[in-house]
């Protein structure tokens, strides 16, 4: 990235991190404990943070004897309403060493798209923010109509960055940055920047979901990126792994430059 990106990740006050759940279960379940630490140590800075998790299902799993995912809607419910509170007391776990509050927030689309409900959300998050909790966010798995997404976690981190005009979108995965076609074939190359106008003709975005528990993958990533940038959030897309190193200026991962006095803040 260049200096003026990195200067925009130190110079941000209200950072939204989305992680998956590839990313936070199974064998990467030691992953919780060094991103939370990271995030309360952005906290600690003065940073509003807002933590965007996948992960409920993935974490209920063992608790309803289940080796894999169900295929079925109501035992997808099922474990996301144990999982999500396993999640929630896994991170606050984390955060009670550093004195701070975790809030629950659980959200359908349309929490996002439809007054009052729209508005509601922005208040009840930004209050939170004032009271200095950290808002764990996540799609209400257990009631959600269409099924259990809103096309993936990534799209509804995008679109409550857009709600609550957050300055950075940090999108979280198993792979250290976007590649111009999946990083595993030959001839991929590795995305430094891609600017608010820029095309991507040519480029190739995989759609998977590690280990079979994450929906997601970097076309999601992308298209919840440039949701993001098109509306004023700057956005960067990198490991799990290397968030601590994202949110302290490190020239990590794939930096997506946001519009220019974008005309959507003006719209919310």
């Amino acid at each position: 990235m260049s200096s003026r990106a990195r200067a925009q990740v130190s110079s941000a006050r209200r950072i939204v991190v989305k992680v998956g759940s590839s990313s936070i279960s199974g064998d990467n379940a030691d992953q919780i404990a060094p991103l939370i630490e990271a995030l309360a140590e952005t906290h600690d800075r003065g940073v509003e943070v807002v933590l965007v998790s996948s992960g409920a299902v993935a974490s209920g799993l063992s608790y309803l004897n289940l080796d894999e995912r169900p295929a079925d809607l109501a035992t997808q419910q099922a474990a996301a309403s144990v999982g999500q509170n396993v999640l929630t007391a896994r991170y606050q776990e984390t955060l009670d060493r550093h004195g701070i509050a975790a809030g629950q927030v659980l959200l359908t689309e349309g929490d996002l798209l439809n007054e009052p409900h729209r508005s509601n959300t922005r208040r009840a998050v930004n209050r939170l923010l004032d009271l200095r909790i950290m808002p764990i966010v996540n799609e209400n798995d257990t009631v959600a109509t269409y099924g259990l997404r809103f096309g993936d976690n990534d799209r509804l981190a995008a679109m409550l960055s857009v709600l609550i005009r957050a300055d950075l979108l940090l999108l979280l995965s198993d792979v250290d940055s976007l590649y111009t076609r999946p990083p595993h074939l030959p001839g991929a190359e590795r995305i430094d920047l891609i600017g608010f106008d820029q095309e991507l003709a040519g480029m190739e975005f995989g759609t998977s979901g590690a280990a079979g528990v994450g929906t997601g993958g970097a076309s999601t990533k992308v298209k919840a990126a440039r949701l993001a940038a098109a509306a004023g959030t700057a956005v960067l897309v990198t490991a799990t792994g290397l968030a601590g190193d994202a949110l302290n200026g490190a020239e990590v991962g794939t930096w997506f430059e946001p519009m220019p006095q974008a005309p959507g803040r003006a719209l919310l």
